[in-house]
């Protein structure tokens, strides 16, 4: 495992005061700022950038909720609020680049910004994880954690079918040197966890089964031990989905930055 390691992660207004740029924002969301579970995912991206020498901010206190759950709730308002405050906020600093763990984040900065003027060349963690594998600054230590062991990805809609993000997380994983095993389910034929379009704040409707249960079902037949995903939605929702099955001691859900950063 990684060694602890302790720094400051600056935010753009600390940057800003000594007249630096950095490479990349970036964008914690609300899930990696205060969901406990997402902060440790969070914590580990900082980690890979610190230990590989990138040069990056956060705008800390000056970054609010992107919009996408009041947009996608039916509140066109209240996004267009949000999202205007923000863009205010990113062209202040004149941000150019923009790196997030969420791929509800990453959809929202990316499709819908432009429309109200935001800009921003915008990159999941996932394909910026990939780059800097395929770059050689993320090296993994020689038999790592993961090394040999099965693991299947759940793919999230917002990345997958919504943005056809599937070859950086799978890259990633390989660079692990696991066994990736997938479900009968999976890339453009994936199976939603259950929480996106703001489902995630709310109780399903009626009906036979919780989409999670149905999705850690599929994960589970596969026979891996470590289920990797890509967003703090599905993190919840996969969580309790092996909760549900009572497998929390024997299968893991982690994070793919949390594999990297374990791996390092």
């Amino acid at each position: 495992m990684s060694q602890a390691l302790e720094f400051k992660v600056p935010t753009m207004a600390d940057m800003a005061m000594q007249g630096e740029t950095p490479e990349i924002l970036f964008w914690v969301g609300c899930a990696g700022s205060f969901d406990d579970r997402y902060k440790k995912v969070t914590i580990a991206f900082a980690k890979i950038l610190h230990r590989v020498g990138i040069k990056f901010a956060v705008l800390g206190t000056e970054e609010s909720c992107t919009g996408d759950p009041a947009r996608r709730a039916g509140n066109e308002f209240l996004f267009q609020m949000q999202a205007t405050m923000n863009i205010q906020v990113l062209d202040g600093y004149g941000i150019k680049k923009i790196v997030t763990a969420c791929p509800h984040c990453f959809n929202t900065l990316k499709n819908e910004y432009p429309a109200l003027g935001g800009n921003y060349e915008v990159l999941h963690h996932s394909e910026y994880l990939q780059q800097l594998i395929n770059d050689g600054k993320v090296k993994m230590a020689e038999g790592g954690s993961f090394k040999g062991k099965k693991i299947t990805y759940h793919d999230s809609c917002y990345l997958g079918r919504a943005n056809e993000v599937y070859e950086a997380p799978r890259a990633v994983l390989e660079a692990l040197d696991a066994e990736l095993v997938e479900m009968k389910r999976c890339r453009t034929k994936g199976l939603c966890c259950g929480a996106g379009g703001a489902q995630m704040f709310k109780e399903p409707e009626k009906g036979n089964k919780d989409i999670n249960v149905e999705r850690i079902e599929d994960a589970l037949e596969t026979g891996a031990q470590t289920i990797a995903v890509a967003c703090p939605f599905c993190m919840v929702m996969m969580s309790d989905g092996v909760k549900n099955k009572e497998k929390e001691d024997s299968v893991k859900v982690y994070d793919l930055a949390e594999l990297i950063d374990a791996s390092m």
